[in-house]
C-alpha cells in the first residue's frame, strides 16, 4: 500500500472466569507464570486481577492476524483451564461488581488508582485495540495524523459492529456498549480532536506533560516518547490515537468481539478504511472532516442501539439505518480490498449484520432464558456460559 505498510497489531483484554460461580476471579498472577513461558511478553496483566491482555506480533496482513488471534486465544484458554478457569471475550461481565475486584500490583496501576480514584476503580471493562503500522519518520507521523482526522468520522460505525457490553452489575442496561460510558469517565477520552498537523498533536502532548497530566511516578526522560519527550502519550485515552514510539495509529473504540470472525472482520474494515483514506490523499482528495460534536452524536447512537439503530449522514443531513451504512462502507472500500487480500474477512461484516453482534446474542440468550422461567441469576449465568463457548468457538478444532 503506497505511503504506509498498514501492518496490523491486535490487543485483546479477556475476562478470567470461575466456571462454577460464573463470577470474575482475581487469578491473573497465577496464570502469568505458565502463560509467560509459552507467550512471553505477548501476555500482560491488566488493571484488575480478573483481567488478562494479549498482544499479537506485528502482522503483515489479515491472514497472519487470524493465525495470531487463534493462537493467542487458544493458548490463554489452555493456560486458564490448567488452573480450573475459563476465558471470556466480552467488554463487560454480566453481573460481577467492580467494587469486589482486586487491583494488580505495579507502580502504573497504583498511580492510576491514586490519581483517578473511582473513575479508574470502575474500569471493569475489556476492549480490543487495533494498531495500524505507519512507520517512525516525520512523513509517517504526518500521514498518521491525516488518516486519524478522516477516520474519526467512522469510529461510531466501527463501535456499532463490535458491541459486546449490554450488561452492568447484573442489569440489562438498555445499551449495546455500556463499556463506552464507563470509559468516558476518564479524562482525555472519547472521540479525538482534529489536528492540523503532527506538530500540533506533539505540542498538545508536550503541554499536557509539562503541566503533569501525562506523567506518572518513576517517569524519566528516557521512558517517554522521543517525539513527545515531556509526556507519556499512552495516558491519552482517546478512541483513536497516534502511538509515536510504535509508529502506529491505535484504534481503541472497539468493544472486544466475542467471536474471532467478528473481530477479524472489524480489523479488516479498519485497515481497508485507512487504505482508502491514503488513496484519497494520493489523489489530492479527502473524506470530509466533521467537528467532534457531530461524531459524538453518532457515537451515542452506536452505544445505545448498535447495529439496530440509525446514525446520521451529516452530508445528507438525515438519519440512515446502521445496517445500510455498514454495507455502504463495504462499497466505499471495495477498490482497496483485493490489494489487502481481505475480501473474505470483510464479507463477514454481512454476517454480523444478519446475526447481530455479541451484545445482540447475549441479550437473546438472556431473554430466552427468562421466557423459559429462569431466575434473573440463572439467565445471567446462561449468558456467561454462552460467552465461554463462543469465545473459543473460532479456534476449537483448528
Amino acid at each position: 500500500m503506497p505511503n504506509a505498510p498498514l501492518t496490523l497489531g491486535i490487543e485483546e483484554e479477556y475476562q478470567i472466569i470461575d466456571p462454577e460461580s460464573r463470577e470474575l476471579t482475581s487469578y491473573v498472577q497465577e496464570m502469568m507464570g505458565r502463560g509467560r513461558i509459552v507467550l512471553g511478553n505477548q501476555l500482560k496483566p491488566e488493571f484488575m486481577q480478573s483481567q488478562i491482555e494479549v498482544g499479537s506480533h506485528i502482522c503483515r496482513n489479515i491472514q497472519e492476524a487470524r493465525q495470531e488471534i487463534i493462537r493467542l486465544r487458544r493458548t490463554v484458554t489452555e493456560v486458564a483451564e490448567e488452573h480450573g478457569r475459563k476465558i471470556v471475550a466480552a467488554s463487560t461481565h454480566p453481573f460481577s461488581r467492580w467494587q469486589e475486584q482486586r487491583i494488580s500490583a505495579g507502580a502504573r496501576y497504583d498511580d492510576l488508582a491514586s490519581e483517578m480514584k473511582d473513575a479508574a476503580r470502575r474500569l471493569l471493562i475489556f476492549g480490543m485495540h487495533v494498531h495500524l503500522g505507519f512507520g517512525i519518520t516525520p512523513d509517517a507521523y504526518e500521514l498518521t495524523v491525516d488518516v486519524l482526522n478522516q477516520l474519526r468520522y467512522f469510529l461510531p460505525h466501527i463501535l456499532a459492529l463490535t458491541t459486546s457490553s449490554p450488561f452492568w452489575d447484573g442489569r440489562d442496561t438498555g445499551l449495546k456498549s455500556y463499556r463506552s460510558l464507563i470509559f468516558e469517565n476518564m479524562p482525555r477520552s472519547g472521540i479525538p480532536p482534529h489536528f492540523s498537523s503532527y506538530a500540533e498533536y506533539a505540542q498538545y502532548v508536550n503541554l499536557m506533560g509539562k503541566v503533569g497530566s501525562l506523567t506518572r511516578r518513576g517517569d524519566t526522560q528516557k521512558e517517554t516518547s522521543k517525539e513527545t519527550s515531556l509526556g507519556d502519550p499512552t495516558k491519552i485515552w482517546w478512541d483513536a490515537r497516534p502511538h509515536p514510539d510504535l509508529g502506529t495509529l491505535e484504534i481503541r473504540i472497539c468493544d472486544v468481539c466475542t467471536h474471532i470472525d467478528d473481530a477479524l472482520a472489524v480489523v479488516a474494515l479498519i485497515q481497508a478504511l485507512a487504505a482508502k483514506m491514503i488513496e484519497l490523499r494520493n489523489q489530492n482528495q479527502s473524506w470530509r472532516i466533521y467537528r467532534g460534536m457531530y461524531i459524538d452524536e453518532n457515537k451515542w447512537r452506536a452505544v445505545r442501539y448498535g447495529i439496530d439503530g440509525k446514525l446520521i449522514d451529516f452530508g445528507k443531513q438525515e438519519e440512515v439505518p446502521m445496517r445500510f451504512l455498514a454495507r455502504e462502507l463495504l462499497a466505499i472500500v471495495d477498490d482497496v480490498v483485493d490489494g489487502l487480500d481481505s475480501r473474505q474477512e470483510l464479507e463477514h461484516v454481512n454476517t454480523i449484520l444478519n446475526n447481530g453482534t455479541s451484545a445482540d446474542r447475549q441479550l437473546k440468550i438472556y431473554r430466552h432464558a427468562l421466557d423459559e422461567g429462569a431466575t434473573e441469576r440463572e439467565a445471567l449465568n446462561a449468558v456467561v456460559d454462552h460467552l465461554i463457548f463462543e469465545t473459543a468457538e473460532g479456534w476449537r478444532g483448528e
